[in-house]
């Protein structure tokens, strides 16, 4: 897939899938990873992003890595567009990018920087090598202050590089980036639903999701209603939505470790489904048995309700 059809496709909404473990989380189970999949796809999903936060990037191998973009991209049909992450040092990085456009991925989401000690130059020099090392299409993920208006002013200038996944809660900060960044890429609304009307506003093209992992019908239904400049209908569904998003939200153990439920929220929500969420791996906890109930009782407030969007 080219680059200009990338772009066209994120301007709707990216589904980050979350990575289905055996009991002892030793083991992926990969059977599950394409059913899934192949449910969302079956309702309309379209733009899928393996190896995201949501799909616990972090407590992946390599190997891991690159089988569960391999699974995704044997699950979808050609008119589908695959995003898998890739990060950390540089090395692993080309590693995996080499690996996903062999496999036949579409693109690439660069992970947020984690390195301990980053200079704003050096910054810039990993995402051209990165850029250099393939012909994929590259989604830039921003979730703190490293990357800079001037770092993603230069990044995104970069030939291959598509999208921004902004996915900050400062919709003061994106409103000025989409203005002021020079290159013609793609937004992505990354704190997905919850925000979605204001990010929009404020020149998002689309938006990422978790929880249409297991409820695709009103996401689907959400970036619709964005499209067509239903604004009534888009705040209904988000209003309906809300309660999930606010919850993978809530931290764990303190305030320091903010959004601890996000993805077992996801992964209970897709076992209520008659999906595979499966457990989640360390440094993850699974629900107590109060969340688990409340996935349940936000899960049957919009199980029922009709989220077909008139046609503009």
């Amino acid at each position: 897939m080219g680059h200009d059809k990338v772009s066209e496709s994120l301007r709707s909404v990216a589904f980050t899938t979350t990575t289905p473990f055996n009991d002892n989380c030793d083991q992926i189970r990969h059977e599950k990873l394409e059913a899934n999949i192949k449910a969302i796809y079956d309702e309309g999903a379209r733009v899928f992003i393996p190896c995201g936060n949501t799909g616990e990037y972090y407590s992946l191998s390599q190997k891991e890595r690159i089988d569960v973009v391999r699974s995704t991209v044997n699950a979808v049909p050609d008119d589908a567009t695959v995003v898998g992450g890739a990060g950390g040092s540089t090395k692993n990085a080309i590693e995996l990018l080499e690996a996903y456009e062999d496999i036949g991925a579409d693109a690439a989401m660069i992970m947020y920087p984690r390195h301990t000690y980053v200079h704003e130059q050096g910054l810039i020099d990993y995402y051209q090598t990165l850029a250099d090392a393939t012909d994929l299409g590259i989604v830039v993920y921003k979730r703190g202050p490293l990357l800079s208006e001037a770092v993603l002013d230069t990044v995104t200038a970069f030939e291959n590089v598509v999208a921004v996944k902004y996915a900050v809660n400062d919709v003061k900060e994106f409103s000025r980036l989409t203005e002021t960044v020079s290159a013609d890429v793609v937004w992505l609304n990354g704190v997905a639903e919850r925000y979605a009307l204001s990010y929009a506003l404020e020149g998002a093209d689309g938006f990422t999701t978790g929880i249409g992992n297991f409820v695709p019908r009103p996401v689907l239904a959400l970036s619709r209603a964005l499209s067509a400049d239903d604004w009534s209908r888009a705040k209904e569904i988000r209003d309906a939505l809300r309660p999930y998003e606010a919850f993978r939200e809530e931290a764990g153990g303190g305030a320091a470790f903010a959004s601890a439920k996000n993805v077992p929220v996801v992964k209970r929500g897709m076992d209520l489904q008659g999906l595979y969420g499966g457990p989640v791996r360390v440094p993850l906890v699974e629900l107590s048995n109060d969340d688990r109930n409340r996935v349940e009782r936000y899960l049957e407030r919009i199980k029922n309700i009709d989220y077909q969007v008139p046609s503009s």
